[in-house]
């Protein structure tokens, strides 16, 4: 049985066993009972890992079709909150530069708790802001962290058992770049 949905906009749409009615956002219910409001309530976020990374200067690959593409060597750090610990060097940061306004990363490393558990870590992020800020950035210049967008969705692997959160919930993580480094805050959504 496939879906029969209508033409025209608004009509409704018959999914099996559902209901889409009035072509509206948030009415779905159980075929034949009236549609309803529906509210998600937003997802709670609870801090979990503090980082402080260090970095070499960056190593300029140069303009691919993607963008200008960069690799930040990660020299070291430290991890506080649910495991205290340290950031492995031998990690880095994939970056392709966008625009003058925007960055995508792709950071690899591992983390090392002082128990000796270690943790893979793959973090994927935006930093986004105005040109002149972020050729600051891209001058290892200071910039005020309000006037930049740098999130990210850091993952983890992890054998620790007492780690186990890391492997199996979501996370967001929200960044600060400064001329020594990264400064990284994760939050794992409720």
């Amino acid at each position: 049985m496939g879906r029969r949905c209508p033409a025209r906009p608004g009509a409704g749409c018959e999914l099996p066993g559902r209901e889409l009615s009035g072509g509206r956002a948030g009415s779905l219910g159980p075929a034949g009972a009236p549609g309803g409001p529906v509210t998600v309530a937003p997802p709670p976020l609870t801090h979990v890992l503090h980082l402080e990374v260090t970095v070499d200067p960056p190593i300029e690959i140069g303009p691919t079709p993607a963008g200008q593409r960069r690799v930040i060597p990660i020299t070291g750090g430290t991890v506080s909150g649910l495991l205290t610990g340290r950031v492995l060097p031998g990690g880095a940061d994939f970056q392709v530069v966008r625009t003058e306004t925007e960055t995508v990363a792709e950071a690899r490393y591992v983390l090392e708790s002082d128990e000796g558990e270690t943790v893979y870590v793959e973090n994927l992020g935006l930093r986004t802001g105005s040109a002149e800020d972020i050729a600051r950035l891209r001058q290892d210049l200071p910039v005020d962290p309000a006037r930049i967008y740098f999130r990210s969705t850091p993952r983890f692997e992890t054998t620790a058992p007492r780690l186990a959160a890391l492997t199996s919930h979501v996370f967001v993580g929200s960044g600060v770049r400064h001329p020594a480094g990264v400064v990284f805050d994760f939050f794992q959504v409720g």
